[in-house]
Parts: C-alpha cells; sequence; structure tokens
C-alpha cells in the first residue's frame, strides 16, 4: 500500500438499528489505482459505498482524500470532491431521454436560460463513443436494454470526468464484448490517474482488471493485499470463510413426464422457431449473448408479452398465455432479471414482499394471518439464509442479493410445478450462490421442473441436465451438461460455430 494514498476511509464504524453493519473498516486506495472491493451480500460493502457517496454517515471514522480529512455530509459534496457512484441498482429515468438522463442535475444553458439541446446531444454522443455505443441521444431511455441503460449510467461518471469511480456490479446487464470494451476503457482511465472502486462478484473479472483487493466479512476487513500475488480460491475462502467447491450441483437421477412442450414459437424481432420440451425432475438452461431473444421467449411464456404464434403445451394440455395470472394459474413461475423494474415494490416490506403472490395462503375471513405469514417467512429466511434484522423495514433497504433471495422465497411459496430462473444469481456473492443452487436441486427432487436463463456459460454447466444455446432469437445448439464446455456453448452463442458449420 502506498505512503501517500489518494483516498482512505479510516477506522468507519456503522450500525443500523442497533445492529453493527461496519466494524472499523480501513479502506484505501491509490491514484490511477482500480481496487476490487468484495464480500458477501451484507458484508458491508454496499453501506461503506453509501458513506463515501454521502448518502450515509458513519458513526466514527474518517474520509482522506489526498490526505486531508473531508465531510461527505450528502452526495453532492462527495461529487465535488470528483467521486462517482455507479449503482447496481440503475439510475437511470426511464421517461427522460438518453441526452436528459446524462445531464440531469447540470444541464447545459445559454445566457438566458434555455436548454442547449444539440450540445448536450453532441457531447452525449461523444462520451458513448468512448464506450463503442451508438444510441440516439434523444431516444427514450425505456426503449433501451438494459445494457444500455447500464452503458448510460457509465458514461454520466465520465461526463462529470470523476477522479474516483465507484463500480457496483457494472457488467451485470453487459455482453461479453461490452465487457471487454468496459475493460479498455478502465485501463485507459486508470493511466490518466482516475482511481475506481471495483465492486463484483465474478472473480476471474477481477483477476483480469484488478490490482489490489479489500474483502469485507460480517462488516470488517478479513483480507487485503495485491491481486497477482492471490489465488482466486484464497480470495473465495476469505469471503465466506470456506472452500467453496467447483464441482458440478446437478445430480443424475430419472426424469418424469414433459410438464412444459413448446413448438415453433415465434415472436418477430425477438425469438423464432422454438422448439423445446421440459421434464418433471429436470434443470433444463437457456444461455447466450445479451439480445440473444431468451428474456423476451420466457416473459412470452410467462405472459408478459402477448404477441407471439406458436404452441404451448403444460401437462400435455394447449394453454394461451396472454398474462401473468394465467401462468401462475397453468403452474409457472418466473423470478425476472431486473429486480427493481419488475420484482419488487421498494415501498413494501420485505415479509409482504414475500408473501405478494401467495397472499391467499395467509389469509383467513378476509385478514391476513400475520403469524402463519412471519413464520413462513423465518422459514425462507433460513432456508436461504437472507439477512435481515427486521422484516417489517423496506425491501429497498436490503443488499441486492438479499432482495433476490426474497424474490426466490416469494414464488417458492407460490410452489408452480414449472420455475423459471432468469439470471438467479446475478449480483449475488459466491457463497449465495452455492446456497441458491442446492436449493434449486432441492426443486428438482420435489419433483418440480425449473428452467434457468444465465449469461454465465459456467453457471448453466454447474446447474443444469440440459442446455440450450441462443442466437439471435434462435436456439443455436442443444448440450447434455456433462459434454458442454465453455468453449462450445461460447462458439454457438457468439454465432461463430454455426457461421463455420455454413462454411463448410
Amino acid at each position: 500500500m502506498s505512503t501517500n494514498p489518494f483516498m482512505t476511509m479510516n477506522n468507519i464504524e456503522k450500525s443500523f438499528n442497533g445492529v453493527p453493519v461496519l466494524k472499523g473498516v480501513t479502506l484505501q486506495v491509490d491514484h490511477g489505482e482500480i481496487h476490487a472491493l468484495l464480500g458477501e451480500n451484507g458484508a458491508g460493502k454496499s453501506t461503506l459505498m453509501n458513506i463515501l457517496g454521502g448518502v450515509h454517515q458513519p458513526d466514527n471514522g474518517s474520509i482522506h482524500i489526498n490526505g486531508k480529512v473531508v465531510k461527505m455530509t450528502n452526495p453532492r459534496i462527495s461529487q465535488e470532491h470528483g467521486i462517482s457512484f455507479i449503482h447496481q441498482e440503475l439510475n437511470v429515468v426511464p421517461d427522460l431521454r438518453v441526452y436528459e438522463n446524462m445531464f440531469l442535475g447540470s444541464e447545459l444553458r445559454n445566457t438566458i436560460g434555455f436548454l442547449k439541446v444539440e450540445e448536450m446531444c453532441n457531447k452525449t454522443s461523444e462520451i458513448l463513443a468512448k464506450l463503442g455505443v451508438d444510441i440516439n441521444p434523444k431516444e427514450y431511455v425505456r426503449n433501451l436494454d438494459t445494457s444500455y441503460k447500464q452503458l448510460i449510467e457509465i458514461s454520466k461518471a465520465l461526463l462529470r470526468k470523476s477522479t474516483l469511480i465507484i463500480m457496483d456490479e457494472p457488467t451485470s446487464s453487459l455482453a461479453e464484448h461490452e465487457v471487454d470494451r468496459l475493460f479498455e476503457l478502465m485501463n485507459s482511465l486508470k493511466k490518466s490517474g482516475v482511481s475506481i472502486i471495483y465492486i463484483s462478484h465474478k472473480l476471474k473479472e477481477i483477476k483480469e482488471i484488478c490490482d489490489c483487493y479489500t474483502v469485507l466479512r460480517d462488516g470488517e476487513v478479513v483480507g487485503t493485499g495485491s491481486i497477482k500475488n492471490e489465488s482466486l480460491d484464497t480470495i473465495t475462502k476469505l469471503m465466506v470463510g470456506k472452500s467453496i467447491s467447483e464441482e458440478r450441483f446437478v445430480q443424475k437421477h430419472e426424469f418424469g413426464p414433459v410438464l412444459l412442450e413448446v413448438n415453433n414459437l415465434t415472436s418477430q424481432g425477438f425469438f423464432k422457431n422454438i422448439n423445446f420440451t421440459v421434464k418433471k425432475g429436470e434443470v433444463l438452461g437457456f444461455t447466450g449473448l445479451a439480445g440473444d431473444g431468451r428474456t423476451e421467449l420466457f416473459e412470452s411464456l410467462f405472459g408478459y408479452r402477448n404477441k407471439y404464434n406458436g404452441e404451448i403445451k403444460i401437462n400435455d394440455k394447449i394453454v394461451k398465455i396472454d398474462h401473468p395470472s394465467k401462468a401462475v394459474k397453468a403452474g409457472v413461475g418466473l423470478v425476472p432479471k431486473d429486480r427493481k423494474e419488475n420484482a419488487i415494490i421498494k415501498d413494501l416490506s420485505v415479509i409482504h414482499n414475500m408473501s405478494l403472490s401467495s397472499m391467499g395462503h395467509f389469509e383467513k375471513s378476509g385478514f391476513i394471518q400475520e403469524k402463519a405469514e412471519k413464520q413462513k417467512f423465518n422459514y425462507y429466511k433460513e432456508k436461504l439464509n437472507i439477512k435481515v434484522h427486521n422484516p417489517r423495514i423496506t425491501i429497498d433497504k436490503l443488499s441486492g442479493g438479499n432482495q433476490q433471495k426474497v424474490i426466490i422465497a416469494k414464488w417458492l411459496e407460490v410452489n408452480t410445478d414449472i420455475i423459471i430462473f432468469d439470471n438467479p444469481t446475478q449480483g449475488i456473492d459466491v457463497g449465495a450462490k452455492q446456497e441458491i443452487y442446492q436449493h434449486i436441486v432441492s426443486l428438482t427432487e420435489q419433483g418440480k421442473a425449473v428452467i434457468i436463463l444465465s449469461s454465465e456459460a459456467s453457471e448453466v454447466l454447474k446447474i443444469c441436465h440440459n442446455i440450450n444455446v441462443m442466437y439471435q432469437g434462435e436456439i443455436t445448439a442443444r448440450f447434455r451438461a456433462e459434454e458442454a464446455t465453455e468453449d462450445k456453448i461460447m462458439s454457438y452463442a457468439t454465432g461463430s460455430k454455426r457461421e463455420a458449420d455454413k462454411i463448410g
């Protein structure tokens, strides 16, 4: 560590409702350094960064920028000191245009107060071009894919010419080529003296892009040092307190009858000629790159989208699903990938977010049986290791990973025969992933059919019996998991294998 660091958080302590969240944490970041901040969900990473970003105030401890003590009393003070925070939960405004999001709160105006729209558009295009993105600055953000929304968040930090950028899971919604481009940009920023705090659960990315690391566990620093001097296994062990198995989770067993059959499903512009079956007790995986159509395919199956042609059979009966309520009635549940927009109601309590889709389980004579509801929540809290001291607080107070566990608990309580998980471990730490994988395996042992949509080839290899690879809205390959490799999957996910086949 440097004797003259750019930023130091020294002996930071913070408690909420009497519960200690940070216990004497020290974090040091040098000029032009990419520093990984690691730890399980609930370890205190977000709280520490919210203190640096001026959202929370520490109970004890101090922050130093270039050796001088600063008090981050609010987010604007933090920004004035050159700190930008790219949150995991996107903070774009869907009903504003791209350039309006970029300049929100710092709009360019002429001498008489009129907005300089064209200048803002030009600057927006210029910044986005650095990320290799060509988006119309006047496009409404609601019309963009999630990956583009993520890139707008990153671009806003570049626009402010920040000297320290906090990136919380910045690649969670990005395709592989977009990740490569982001890493190129990060290295360029590093060379220009910009420091980056990088929060990610993807340890291969950490190894590739970061210089140093600090690991938090239960609100305390348990390790810090140079990335090149540590193995991923050592860092994982620091995060969870034990070694994590790399073995496949899914067990070989006899499948039951077909629960879901899809024939020639097509939705123009999204996917075409989709055919597959899922059997009782099977975990079926769908993987590919961003924009491959898998999310739209399963949103159609769940009734979010109702413009499609083809046939869906559940328990050998043809069904027409044009609304999520019909999907649930037919025995289909969906854990969506976008927590903030599609899965949680942030102003509701944790416990009510869990019970929302199964309120009938806790209702008697028109009244909610709070005791039964709490007993069921405590069951899932223990089963999924949900870290929350009071289930009556609003769900937005939880870390992203713990929010995800509540969403999974919600659909487990609904108890459908077919459960679709869209990127179930996105933004979740390595230890919590293992817990979720174990629970998915237990679902198949109960006779459920499980479908996993994941951008990570390693994930579908670990948890699925069979794997479908999608490219540009089509299934381009099918594998038994034991016969697949990451390289094989990627060759079809990028389209190179299909192209090679055509050439041959």
